[in-house]
């Protein structure tokens, strides 16, 4: 199971959220290379960045962040928020991203996501989602749609979806334990029979201690992102490093 920290930036900052809430920002480090690199140097290969101000303006804001981060790393960095344009997504790749996901365009403009997928593959797009109470959560988890989480999972799959990233809002950020059952529900629906490209699903939201990773490894997540808990010392950076050496 991959180990992905997590980068939100708001005006070129690192920042966490609680529960997508722009109005609990808090500043953990105002130079983002600075947090990746010691990322990197805890043995941490992985990276997932979100541009809060891009979600905010539904298009890409802090892309220079992030070729910054990617010229000054080694990390492989998979980056979200308001990409909606082809324009985005080329300005992301060209700034470094490793793969990018995509949320709200998935539920608001398909046409355009299963453009991405054929034109880019399922290696490089990765399908955010984000849900409350099992419904998918869109534009920066300020509106809630129809559409069920596993359906909707079921549905990209089809259209050649293997990576997908799932938070459940509800545990964002609060420090109290990941949703272990939405994922398990998930990875049991929504592994595809007779086939190789089984479900790759990335778990995020909630991650609080060390001993919650084993038990997502267990359930069958592909990686775990964890955000919060990295900043407010729940987990070390050392804990991350021996657990990625004795996996």
């Amino acid at each position: 199971m991959r180990i992905i920290p997590a980068i939100d930036i708001i005006n070129g900052q690192c920042v966490r959220l609680t529960k997508g809430d722009y109005d609990t920002k808090k500043v953990y480090n105002e130079n983002p290379v600075e947090v990746a690199k010691a990322f990197e140097d805890a043995g941490i290969q992985y990276l997932h960045v979100v541009d809060l101000d891009g979600a905010k303006a539904s298009h890409i804001v802090n892309y220079k962040v992030l070729d910054a981060i990617a010229t000054k790393t080694n990390l492989k960095i998979d980056f979200g928020g308001g990409l909606k344009s082809d324009d985005d997504l080329r300005i992301a790749f060209e700034s470094g991203a490793h793969q990018i996901t995509g949320g709200s365009i998935a539920v608001k403009n398909p046409e355009v996501f299963q453009n991405w997928i054929s034109k880019y593959g399922s290696e490089k797009i990765i399908l955010g989602a984000d849900c409350t109470n099992e419904k998918i959560a869109i534009s920066g988890w300020q509106e809630e749609s129809d559409l069920e989480v596993v359906p909707f999972i079921k549905d990209y799959q089809s259209k050649g979806i293997s990576y997908v990233i799932c938070t459940d809002i509800s545990k964002d950020g609060m420090l109290q334990g990941p949703s272990f059952s939405l994922y398990d529900k998930i990875l049991k629906l929504c592994q595809l029979e007779q086939s190789e490209d089984s479900l790759k699903l990335i778990a995020s939201g909630g991650i609080s201690k060390l001993e919650e990773l084993p038990k997502l490894q267990e359930l069958g997540c592909e990686g775990v992102i964890i955000g919060k808990a990295i900043y407010e010392n729940k987990i070390s950076l050392k804990q991350l490093e021996q657990f990625i050496i004795n996996n």
